[in-house]
């Protein structure tokens, strides 16, 4: 007697030749997908590829215009994200939505808590089902912390643990470890195992290829809405990943360059803010890029603040190409040749619900108006030119800028700066979040930049990015410069020990 070959799992969750347009654009084309119990599986592509798209059709917030979702290999239609919620499938997104007042419990079983006898909510119930969630998940959270003053990580454990009380089957992480430190992250993956090890089927979005490999069994690839391929990954390289997704051989991630330095650009002297950053001094010479490194909280991201006039300093003295800035006058920095393209590029860098073009507008307001009014051609005109030579990619350049993929963000965000002609960019976590396609275009674009006699200060967490692109790396520990390293001598070991003080000035 013989029996039928053994073809594994069913899959909990389907697409099958979905495909899905927005006017003229088409972010999905008969795009098929299967996500396995017990199995984690990785969804890459650059920005613009359909990742966002693909993520919101399984969570039931676009319907598809073709093709079928499937759920346990039985058509299913989701008129909402409350379907796809009651369906099994949860997305935990890279910035959680909690109710800051309430406590971890209060905010998993809002709204579904237990009741005693006359409706009275059971709090003693509720905590004890919070607590068997995180038993669950093997972490020691207190079911009665309150939710406000949690690290991202915790959050992002909390919502896990939401997701696991409505009993999802389908996990989708989307960009879970943008703003996560190494333990957070290390953290965050034995969770995942541990749901892997329970059954449930885990989608995984990152832009960081090593997470990809460390954590996933299987890859799908989109390129331009198109699925490229789905492969299990224990025979691939990151380059094989990285042609996949990009549709050829990418250039050097970090461009080979000799700085040719001229004067000092930005002279920071003694620079201090009470309680936050003390006694910093450093220097950014024409033609030079600056690598700021340091640990999560260790004062870089202020430090680029003060010295823009964000925040005011309480001593110290800032100077851009030797004219001395008053402290508190973004204004004044502007006017000097100073510009910041800032950490987060949605709230600090964008107007969301503006143009393309305005947004790349707004540095220029004084330039193209005339009498007092906009000259609407001139701001168009003046925004085209950045778009094209920044290689945006949108369908038009009246589109708000809240249509675009992140990447393209941040190149808007680059051109609204470098429309002014600045001689000091100062750019914090350039690439976070991004495509590495797009991370090397950036890369590219700051070599130029610098080559051109552009000062360029990097402030960046990803420490291949501060190895690669830094003349010098500036490294700061507890408010504190702690290390001034030559290129040559930079390594991973010699800024990791002054970023965590084991290293003196």
């Amino acid at each position: 007697m013989t029996h039928p070959p053994d073809t594994g799992p069913a899959p909990v969750l389907a697409l099958k030749g979905v495909s899905k347009s927005f006017g003229a654009v088409r972010a999905l084309r008969d795009v098929s997908l299967e996500l396995l119990p017990g199995e984690v599986h990785a969804l890459a592509g650059e920005n613009g590829a359909g990742k966002s798209t693909l993520i919101k059709t399984l969570a039931g917030v676009h319907r598809p215009d073709a093709g079928q979702v499937l759920l346990d290999g039985e058509p299913v239609v989701f008129h909402g994200p409350g379907d796809a919620r009651d369906a099994g499938i949860a997305v935990i997104y890279q910035e959680p939505t909690l109710f800051p007042d309430l406590s971890i419990a209060e905010n998993i079983f809002m709204g579904r808590q237990p009741r005693r006898a006359l409706g009275r909510i059971d709090h003693k119930a509720t905590r004890a089902a919070t607590a068997a969630l995180m038993r669950r998940l093997g972490v020691g959270l207190d079911p009665d912390r309150p939710a406000r003053g949690l690290s991202i990580a915790d959050q992002q454990i909390v919502e896990i643990a939401k997701a696991l009380s409505f009993d999802a089957r389908v996990l989708i992480m989307d960009e879970p470890t943008a703003a996560l430190t190494g333990s957070e992250v290390a953290r965050l993956f034995g969770v995942v195992r541990t749901l892997r090890e329970q059954g449930t089927a885990v989608l995984f979005i990152s832009h960081r290829l090593e997470e990809i490999f460390r954590i996933c069994q299987k890859v799908t690839t989109l390129r331009d809405g198109t699925r490229i391929a789905s492969e299990t990954l224990d025979k691939m390289t990151e380059d094989d990943l990285v042609r996949r997704m990009v549709g050829r051989e990418l250039a050097e991630l970090y461009p080979e360059r000799r700085a040719q330095t001229g004067d000092v650009a930005l002279g920071v002297r003694r620079l201090t803010r009470e309680g936050v950053f003390t006694d910093v001094s450093f220097e950014v010479r024409r033609g030079e890029i600056v690598g700021l490194a340091g640990l999560v909280g260790a004062g870089r991201t202020e430090v680029a603040r003060a010295v823009f006039g964000i925040d005011r300093w309480d001593a110290g003295e800032v100077e851009v190409a030797g004219r001395r800035l008053p402290k508190g006058a973004p204004s004044a920095a502007m006017a000097a040749g100073l510009a910041l393209v800032p950490e987060d590029r949605r709230a600090q860098g964008l107007v969301m619900d503006l143009s393309i073009e305005r947004n790349i507008g707004l540095t220029g307001l004084r330039t193209t108006a005339r009498a007092g009014l906009m000259d609407r051609g001139a701001e168009r005109s003046r925004s085209l030119d950045w778009a094209v030579r920044l290689q945006v990619k949108y369908a038009r350049i009246a589109d708000a800028v809240s249509t675009l993929s992140g990447g393209n963000q941040q190149k808007v965000v680059l051109a609204k700066w470098l429309a002014t002609g600045p001689k000091v960019l100062i750019v914090d976590e350039p690439t976070r979040g991004i495509d590495v396609g797009t991370k090397a275009e950036v890369h590219r674009l700051l070599a130029e930049l610098a080559a051109d006699g552009v000062a360029v200060l990097m402030i960046s967490s990803d420490l291949p990015e501060i190895l690669g692109m830094a003349d010098r790396v500036l490294v700061m520990h507890e408010g504190r410069i702690s290390a001034e390293i030559p290129r040559a001598d930079a390594t991973e070991e010699s800024v990791l020990a002054a970023a965590t003080g084991r290293a003196a000035a």
